[in-house]
C-alpha cells in the first residue's frame, strides 16, 4: 500500500501537466480533431475500385445482336478413278445413265451486320466458292444471303440479307487500341452458337504473316476457333475494333494468337463493294525492296525505316512526278514507310487523284516530291 502511493505521488504532476498541455493544444488548434476523425474514417473506407468493370455485359448486349452465325453448302462432284477417264468406260457410264457421284460439303463462320439495310461482313474464305449461304440471327430469326462482293487480298466479303429491325453494331477506333487494352470475341465456335471469349490487344499492326496481300492485323490473346472466323472483335464498350480473320495454330484450335482485319479498313472495304462493285486502291506504280540495316547504317538512315525503288512502271504515278531508280522512300505524306508494308498499305487506302508528298533520299540529299496517286491495275500488286 505505501509503495502504490508512492508511485502516486510521483505521477501526479506529470499527468497534471499532460492534461494541461492537451486542452491548451485543442483550445487553440481544434481542427486536429477533424484530421483525426478523418484519418481514422480512411483506414475503415475499402479501398478505390480497380479502373474497369467488373462484367462485360453491357459490351455483349451492345455487339452481339449484329454477330450472326454463317452455315454455307456447296455441291462436290467427286473425282472418278483415272481408268474411268477412258471414252471406253466413258461411254459404258452414260449408256447405262450412270451419274458421277455428288456430295455436300457444308461448313460455318461467323459475320457482322454492319448497315441497317442488310449489309455484313464475314471473310472471303467464309464463303468461298457456297452454293448457298444461310445466316443465322441473335434473335432466332434465318435469312439466305446475297453475295455483293469479295476481296481475296483482304478475304473480306459483303453480304446482303432482306430483313427488317436489323440490330447494327456500334463501329470503334483501331487506331486508338493499344496493347493491353480489354477486347471480346464473339462468334460461332465449332457450331456451339453464339459464344463470347474475352482477353487482351497482344499486338497491333501484325503483317508478315502472309494470309492476304494487305496485312495490318490486330493480335489477340482472346480464344479464337474454327467458327469464329468473320465474327467481331470489340472494345470493352463493345465497339468493333476489327473483323477476326485467322488463329495461328499447331493444333487447329486456340493457342493464344488471334488476328482480326481493323474495322476501319473493313468498313472502307464494304462502302466500296457496295458502291463500285470492287475495291478502289491508290497505285504509285513502283517496285521496291527494304533497305539492309548496314545499309541504312551507312548512309545515316533510320533502322527498320526506308525502301529503295527497285523499279519503275512507264507513265505511271511516280514516273510522272520525277521519282527515279535507286531512290530511297521514307515517308509518305509524313508517315514512315517502314519496310515497305506500311507504305503499300498506306497507298493503298489513298484515293486516285489525291497527291502525296513523298521524302526522298537521293545520292545523300533529302529530297520532297509531289505525286499524283492512280488507280491500281488488277495486273500490280503495288
Amino acid at each position: 500500500m505505501k509503495a502504490l502511493t508512492q508511485l502516486f505521488l510521483f505521477l501526479r504532476w506529470p499527468v497534471v501537466f499532460g492534461l494541461m498541455a492537451a486542452i491548451i493544444i485543442l483550445d487553440h488548434f481544434p481542427q486536429l480533431v477533424g484530421e483525426s476523425t478523418t484519418t481514422n474514417q480512411s483506414l475503415l473506407t475499402a479501398p478505390a475500385a480497380i479502373k474497369g468493370p467488373y462484367s462485360y455485359a453491357d459490351a455483349v448486349q451492345n455487339a452481339a445482336p449484329a454477330v450472326v452465325n454463317i452455315y454455307t453448302s456447296k455441291t462436290i462432284r467427286q473425282q472418278l478413278p483415272a481408268i474411268l477417264n477412258d471414252p471406253f468406260f466413258r461411254r459404258f457410264l452414260q449408256k447405262n445413265n450412270i451419274q458421277q457421284q455428288e456430295r455436300v460439303q457444308r461448313s460455318l463462320g461467323s459475320g457482322v451486320i454492319i448497315a441497317p439495310e442488310g449489309y455484313l461482313l464475314t471473310n472471303n474464305h467464309v464463303i468461298s466458292g457456297a452454293d448457298e449461304i444461310l445466316v443465322l440471327l441473335h434473335d432466332g430469326r434465318e435469312a439466305l444471303a446475297e453475295v455483293i462482293g469479295t476481296d481475296p487480298e483482304t478475304d473480306l466479303a459483303v453480304l446482303k440479307i432482306s430483313l427488317d429491325n436489323l440490330e447494327t453494331i456500334p463501329i470503334g477506333d483501331p487506331s486508338q487500341a493499344m496493347v493491353g487494352d480489354v477486347v471480346l470475341a464473339i462468334g460461332n465456335p465449332y457450331g456451339f452458337g453464339q459464344t463470347v471469349t474475352q482477353g487482351i490487344i497482344s499486338a497491333t499492326g501484325r503483317y508478315g504473316i502472309r494470309l492476304s496481300t494487305y496485312e495490318n492485323y490486330i493480335q489477340t490473346d482472346a480464344a479464337i476457333n474454327p467458327g469464329n472466323s468473320g465474327g467481331a472483335l470489340v472494345d470493352a464498350e463493345g465497339k468493333l475494333l476489327g473483323i477476326n480473320t485467322a488463329i495461328y495454330s499447331r493444333t487447329g484450335g486456340s493457342q493464344g494468337i488471334g488476328l482480326a482485319t481493323p474495322s476501319d479498313l473493313a468498313v472502307r472495304i464494304m462502302s466500296d463493294l457496295i458502291q463500285y462493285g470492287e475495291v478502289i486502291r491508290g497505285w504509285l506504280g513502283i517496285e521496291v525492296q527494304a533497305i539492309p540495316p548496314a545499309f541504312a547504317q551507312a548512309n545515316n538512315l533510320p533502322l527498320n525505316n526506308g525502301i529503295v525503288v527497285t523499279g519503275i512502271y512507264p507513265k505511271g504515278p511516280a514516273d510522272k512526278s520525277g521519282i527515279q531508280n535507286g531512290d530511297i522512300i521514307t515517308h509518305i505524306n509524313g508517315q514512315p514507310v517502314g519496310d515497305g508494308q506500311a507504305g503499300m498499305n498506306y497507298i493503298a487506302a489513298t484515293r486516285p487523284g489525291d497527291e502525296v508528298a513523298v521524302d526522298v533520299v537521293r545520292q545523300g540529299d533529302a529530297i520532297n516530291i509531289n505525286a499524283v496517286i492512280g488507280q491500281r491495275p488488277e495486273t500490280q500488286s503495288r
